[in-house]
């Protein structure tokens, strides 16, 4: 629909990230590839290199790990050895996109069948025992909860841990990670207004995105709280208008750039700003349509079309695009005049502006 995003932006590029994404992918290959055998099992290894697949797909952002590096030399950080770090933070962005996809049943991720989709083909085709949709959420869940783990091991690797601020912060980062997904998952279940569904935002995207990646790399860097400070009034708005998009793409956005269909969410039920603000203004007939197809499992394209529509014709999409630009701005306001390296703060301004209209 016109008006929804702008074009694609598939690693966000700007000086050095394109070598980081390098660096941070050769990380993650490594760690990946030295667990292939550890179980000394055929399955096993094959799971692994279904799951190293995943995590190393091409259409991955690396957000979290790009905010991480230019947090750190933003504060003066030198050197490679903050890119363990930034591959820590994919590993566990792979744990929550793994979880995710599995409580909202998601076939596609990123343009490719998620990866329970992917387990659950492989039971069909060798003629396994049970239920394949069921052994390939179980074991998607596995697969999710040991990226978890790993995510750890791979961020303690880094050396880290006489670094009391930035093991802090990795643990509440996670922490409030899986905090908005319980809220989100509530949410979907017991109903969210718009307080609901900004703190969801809060937690479940802008912080584990944007701040605390920022925080993560500054605080490695030696940055003190004035700094951390700094970040959080960056990175909450920044992180929160990162999330409103992702909710306008999920409905409005095109299968084929964002790589997940446009139907999940509605199906979902999510408990989104935009949806939100939807209902606060809708007619009675509106929000009848509204019960009736958000939520529905079985929704098709015409009834998300019904959805949209009203979407469009309450002003919830005009008000979230307002405001995503909104704390675009406050963001790019609080980065003109912080007292950062001129490069990194360049580089995060112009990285602020282009994912506020990206496509994908």
């Amino acid at each position: 629909m016109d008006g929804v995003g702008g074009s694609a932006v598939a690693a966000y590029p700007g000086p050095g990230v394109a070598a980081l994404r390098r660096d941070v992918d050769t990380v993650l290959d490594d760690f990946l590839s030295a667990h292939l055998d550890t179980a000394g099992d055929e399955d096993w290894r094959e799971d692994v290199e279904l799951l190293r697949s995943f995590v190393l797909g091409a259409a991955g952002k690396r957000t979290r790990p790009t905010f991480c590096h230019l947090g750190w030399r933003a504060c003066g950080g030198t050197g490679p050895e903050v890119v363990r770090a930034a591959a820590a933070l994919e590993l566990f962005h792979a744990f929550a996109l793994i979880h995710d996809d599995v409580m909202d049943d998601s076939d596609t991720r990123r343009g490719r069948p998620t990866l329970h989709v992917s387990i659950a083909d492989r039971h069909r085709r060798r003629g396994w025992r049970g239920d394949a949709e069921r052994f390939g959420r179980n074991m998607a869940i596995l697969w999710g909860d040991l990226c978890l783990v790993w995510s750890e091991q791979l961020f303690a690797s880094a050396g880290a841990d006489g670094v009391s601020r930035v093991r802090t912060l990795f643990q509440r980062m996670r922490a409030e990670a899986v905090m908005g997904q319980y809220l989100d998952v509530r949410g979907e279940a017991a109903g969210a207004g718009l307080a609901d569904c900004l703190r969801i935002l809060r937690y479940k995207s802008a912080r584990y995105t944007v701040e605390r990646p920022l925080q993560i790399g500054a605080a490695w860097a030696g940055a003190g709280s004035a700094e951390l400070a700094l970040f959080s009034r960056i990175g909450v708005p920044l992180g929160e208008a990162f999330q409103l998009r992702d909710d306008v793409l999920g409905v409005f956005g095109d299968d084929t750039h964002t790589g997940k269909s446009n139907l999940s969410d509605l199906r979902a039920g999510k408990a989104t700003v935009l949806m939100a603000l939807t209902r606060e203004v809708a007619t009675t007939a509106q929000a009848a349509a509204i019960d009736r197809w958000h939520g529905d499992p079985h929704l098709d394209r015409v009834g998300a079309d019904v959805l949209r529509g009203i979407i469009v014709d309450t002003g919830g999409l005009r008000r979230v695009e307002e405001m995503i630009a909104a704390r675009t701005e406050e963001a790019v306001t609080a980065l003109a005049d912080a007292p950062l390296v001129d490069d990194a703060r360049a580089e995060l301004i112009g990285l602020a502006r282009r994912l506020s209209v990206r496509s994908r």
